[in-house]
């Protein structure tokens, strides 16, 4: 069965306001980067882009719960009531699941998206994110920002993304 992805996207921009539709926006954009010369299911990646954050939205965020794991947990629902096929859900589960694991062994689909991820927050987004936390605070703000770009280089799987990071292309 086909999933509505003007559904997704809906959905994403609404429980994720302005912040997680672009976020997923990058990701992909990140994705066709990092991806170029390779087969991926690339729908898949894009079902898991819009769904991998959703367990962290106000709607689904469980306290105690690691947003990775809660999003699994609303994607697996969601697609079980769309009737997605079994093969592309479980594929998807693991994209959202891992998408903060450092990993190598994962399918290129989960790789791809931890890699755009972890890539999304490198620049001047992750910088001023990590800023909006504490306005007030600016040398928290500051540590975040150092601390995430000396530890999201260290968890990129593909070369390609390595080379990204290290060029500073995102920054």
């Amino acid at each position: 069965m086909e999933i509505d992805k003007d559904e997704i996207v809906r959905l994403t921009e609404e429980y994720g306001g302005q912040w997680g539709i672009n976020h997923t926006r990058r990701i992909l954009h990140l994705v066709s980067l990092i991806g170029q010369a390779a087969e991926y299911d690339a729908e898949v990646v894009w079902v898991a882009a819009h769904l991998h954050d959703w367990g962290a939205y106000w709607r689904w965020a469980s306290p105690g719960v690691g947003h990775a794991v809660r999003s699994a947990e609303v994607a697996e629902e969601f697609l079980r009531e769309r009737k997605y096929p079994y093969a592309s859900t479980d594929l998807v589960l693991e994209c959202i699941r891992s998408h903060h694991t450092v990993e190598p062994t994962r399918r290129l689909e989960a790789i791809l998206l931890s890699d755009a991820d972890g890539l999304d927050f490198l620049g001047a987004v992750g910088v001023l994110r990590d800023f909006s936390k504490s306005p007030r605070d600016l040398r928290s703000g500051f540590n975040a920002a150092r601390k995430r770009s000396e530890k999201v280089p260290q968890s990129l799987c593909l070369q390609r993304s390595k080379e990204l990071a290290s060029r500073g292309s995102l920054r």
